[in-house]
């Protein structure tokens, strides 16, 4: 049996998440700056106590087992609910610490209209004590993570509302239609083109709700190929194979170096409203909401923009 948890417990399970997301005792290794012989050592000592083999790791290379993978997601659970009680704490004490994991769609820090740099410099001067943990995610990931804990903080492209979450517009973005350089309409006149001729070339779109999709399935665009982030749309494009949307700001380097041209793009384009995310229930810590005031501070909004 367990028995009770204690602080050795912990830095245990910290050295298996590692492992767990690195895919490996060797990549730990960098991430948690000591020897995989440690690494190992401390991964032998935590199946001992809790009496489970968390992972298979041979020739066949790196593996959880079904019993590691519930043990990680059991973690996650845990390392998130002492965070949360140490972020309650500092609530308690009107301070802030600890750690503030913040999340942000892929792409935006080339956006002019984007001033998240600007925030991030207002945060750590009212809460220099906090330590800022930056993530780039899809969209659902965003949203699942702020809903169970892991994420304090997203920011990510406006596309459907939950109860659970409340917003605030930040910024928008501009999308444009674009093709590869080695696809037939590159350089070619697209003065003729329309929302339905349109249809008749293959598209690149993301692979989940989003503004992406909105727009594809309203405008009946036949989806053929499947990204999850902007890069992967990026790289679908410039195999001339296929057309899709992306951030004009992104894909203007892209077109500098004949890479790649927006296609009518006074035509098709839509427009992206950016919005701040946090967790309605339970309360965000203090430093997510000291943090989502100094976004709408650096892009000119008040506090009345919540949501």
């Amino acid at each position: 049996m367990l028995g009770q948890l204690s602080d050795m417990d912990l830095r245990l399970l910290q050295v298996f998440k590692s492992v767990a997301e690195c895919g490996g005792l060797s990549a730990a290794e960098l991430e948690l700056n000591i020897g995989t012989s440690t690494v190992s050592r401390h991964m032998k000592d935590l199946e001992t106590r809790l009496g489970l083999t968390l992972c298979r790791r041979g020739r066949a290379g790196f593996a959880l087992t079904p019993e590691g993978q519930r043990v990680y997601d059991e973690t996650l659970r845990l390392l998130s609910a002492v965070e949360s009680f140490r972020s309650s704490i500092d609530d308690i004490h009107r301070r802030m610490g600890g750690r503030l994991e913040v999340a942000v769609f892929d792409k935006t820090a080339s956006n002019p209209a984007a001033h998240i740099g600007e925030a991030i410099a207002l945060f750590s001067e009212k809460a220099p004590d906090v330590s800022l943990q930056m993530h780039v995610a899809a969209i659902p990931a965003i949203e699942r993570g702020l809903i169970d804990g892991s994420i304090h903080i997203g920011i990510i492209p406006a596309h459907r509302t939950s109860q659970s979450l409340v917003y605030a517009n930040l910024f928008t973005e501009t999308m444009l239609l674009y093709c590869g350089a080695r696809h037939p309409l590159f350089g070619e006149d697209h003065g003729a083109l329309t929302w339905d001729s349109l249809r008749a070339w293959q598209f690149a779109g993301l692979g989940y709700h989003s503004p992406n999709m909105e727009l594809s399935h309203g405008a009946r665009l036949p989806r053929k190929a499947t990204g999850f982030d902007q890069e992967s749309i990026a790289t679908l494009i410039l195999s001339g194979r296929y057309l899709g949307f992306l951030p004009d700001h992104y894909a203007e380097a892209f077109e500098r170096q004949g890479q790649m041209q927006a296609v009518l793009p006074a035509q098709f384009f839509y427009r992206c409203q950016f919005v701040s995310v946090l967790r309605r229930s339970p309360q965000p810590p203090r430093a997510a909401q000291a943090f989502a005031q100094c976004l709408l501070q650096a892009h000119g909004e008040s506090g009345a923009a919540l949501r």
